[in-house]
């Protein structure tokens, strides 16, 4: 085993570790949350995607439009996302996140980085310097990659 390999391991160990002591930590929103994972997948895709069509949503999840409906209902039961007729066509409603609903998924988004800038608060100067550096080239690496495979699509879908 190189050097390289070694410290790859070694990276690859402790980013493990650090994974599962934040999956420890209770304090996460998300497990003080009712939501199913069906449920939770929709209030992400509406976060990210805004307002969106039942139909759209269904398709993006791979359900019926039945059952989509029926999700849907629970969550605006919770008061989590509206529904509103599409002002372009009537027959279309659409979903949307409702202000808890918004607030509590970005409370579930955010409550990672607010846990790790703690820890950050922790660490030496030098310490957040090497970890800022290794950030930075582990950002630059992935725009690489992404940048390489643009336009590869077997390259996406990785190794088979």
């Amino acid at each position: 085993m190189t050097e390289n390999e070694r410290l790859i391991a070694d990276i690859m160990g402790a980013q493990e570790r650090l994974q599962h002591l934040f999956a420890h930590d209770r304090s996460d929103p998300l497990f003080s949350s009712q939501l199913t994972m069906p449920q939770l997948k929709i209030l992400l895709l509406l976060y990210r995607m805004g307002d969106t069509s039942g139909r759209e949503l269904a398709g993006l999840l791979g359900v019926s439009l039945a059952t989509m409906s029926g999700m849907v209902d629970r969550l605006v039961a919770h008061d989590l996302v509206t529904r509103a007729e599409d002002p372009h066509d009537r027959r279309v409603r659409r979903i949307s996140l409702s202000r808890y609903g918004a607030e509590m998924i970005g409370k579930i988004i955010t409550a990672g980085a607010e846990k790790q800038a703690r820890l950050l608060r922790r660490l030496t100067p030098e310490e957040l310097r090497a970890v800022h550096d290794g950030l930075h080239a582990m950002v630059r690496a992935a725009t690489e990659e992404a940048e390489a495979t643009a336009g590869d699509p077997a390259a996406k879908a990785g190794p088979a």
